[in-house]
């Protein structure tokens, strides 16, 4: 009886020492921030854990493809063979989604990884399509028309093959469409996203109140890529807790920024 006894208290034991383990580090990651998106993510101290560290829920990678390898740069001539899609992207998702039962964050929403081609994009989707069939654990795929969803969402921009992305099943990525965009019929898994450049459709640059006729536009813009199951983005913002405040307020779903802690503490502090 004595020997049960022990038994059960050590079981007891380890139980609760697992449990407050995976709470405590479960309590040591921010909380998602479905909005912040960071911009140019490779370029900060720690490509993808510094947006992690604050909250981040979607980060963007700029990669070329050079001869078989898929490396992250702004520009051919940053590049380097250390930093491969998936060096600094890929495997510390994988190896982090094991780490939280599934998921990016603990229980949380799914991650966007946004991948902007630089180099031929037909070339570069391909060897992107057959890099991400060896992470099929973590990315959402559609196949046979079927949406599968999984703890990250890949989008790709830049350089977009349309026609080569649209006609792979399974297909591991969507499509960053434009404003021109706005009325397309392409269904929403497709195009899950609409971005574009902020200064070639508006004037306003944080100073003062955005012009009415302005507001209007934007709202309408959101209202149009909502109707279709579209999320909306805008590059180019001036980066300041102003313009944070207007999007923010305008519904936009990814807030573009290259200031991860400034968005971060605005985001926390919004109701």
């Amino acid at each position: 009886m004595k020997t049960n006894l022990t038994h059960c208290l050590c079981c007891m034991t380890v139980t609760a020492t697992l449990f407050a383990s995976h709470s405590s580090a479960a309590d040591k990651q921010p909380t998602a921030l479905l909005r912040a998106h960071a911009h140019n993510d490779y370029l900060h101290d720690r490509p993808l854990l510094d947006a992690l560290d604050n909250g981040f829920c979607s980060v963007e990678a700029d990669i070329f493809l050079v001869k078989d390898k898929l490396l992250v740069a702004h520009t051919r001539s940053e590049l380097s063979e250390e930093n491969s899609l998936e060096q600094l992207y890929l495997e510390p998702l994988r190896k982090r989604i094991k780490q939280n039962g599934g998921r990016v964050y603990p229980d949380g929403p799914a991650f966007t990884l946004l991948i902007d081609i630089k180099s031929d994009g037909e070339a570069t989707y391909r060897a992107l399509h057959h890099v991400l069939l060896q992470y099929h654990d973590i990315f959402s795929r559609v196949e046979n028309g079927h949406v599968h969803q999984k703890a990250v969402t890949a989008i790709v921009s830049g350089n977009r093959p349309h026609a080569a992305i649209a006609g792979d099943s399974p297909r591991y990525v969507g499509i960053d469409g434009r404003l021109s965009d706005l009325d397309s019929d392409q269904p929403a898994p497709l195009m899950p996203l609409i971005s574009d450049n902020w200064r070639n459709h508006f004037k306003w640059r944080g100073d003062g109140d955005l012009p009415e006729a302005e507001r209007m536009k934007l709202l309408h813009i959101v209202q149009q890529a909502h109707t279709k199951n579209r999320r909306v983005r805008f590059w180019a913002t001036p980066d300041n807790p102003a313009v944070w405040k207007t999007l923010d307020d305008a519904a936009v779903d990814l807030i573009n920024t290259d200031n991860l802690p400034g968005l971060s503490e605005f985001l926390r502090m919004t109701p």
